[in-house]
């Protein structure tokens, strides 16, 4: 598991560790029992702060993505379909909200962005 982190990014480091493993999980690049790295390894490694990586198992593990064995280390936890889709789902909601978003200060009509959605829709659900 390869994560980049961005300094540009307006999104804080552990949000951006935090992403990226959830994607990696979703992807299915890493699946129930993978072990991820220590909070430890995984800060040498990006030359961040442990309290950084820290954060980001914590957050992952309250949103139930991985599970902590004390002594043992962080792995990726079992999930239920319902959970990844409701996941899923959420992410979509999340990208469709910022293109509304860049519709509205680009000024575009209701009706041609849902015109190009559908047609987005068309090209890659065929």
């Amino acid at each position: 598991m390869q994560i980049r982190l961005s300094n540009a990014s307006e999104k804080p480091i552990y949000e951006q560790i935090t992403q990226q493993i959830k994607q990696a999980i979703l992807s299915g690049d890493l699946k129930a029992g993978d072990a991820l790295p220590s909070i430890r390894s995984l800060a040498k490694d990006l030359k961040i702060s442990v309290m950084t990586t820290k954060r980001a198992y914590t957050d992952l593990e309250r949103d139930g993505f991985i599970e902590t064995v004390a002594g043992k280390g962080s792995y990726i936890a079992e999930r239920n379909q319902d959970f990844l889709r409701e996941e899923l789902l959420r992410q979509i909601e999340s990208h469709l909200q910022n293109a509304i978003q860049t519709a509205k200060t680009a000024g575009m009509p209701k009706r041609e962005l849902l015109e190009l959605v559908s047609l987005l829709v068309e090209e890659e659900m065929e």
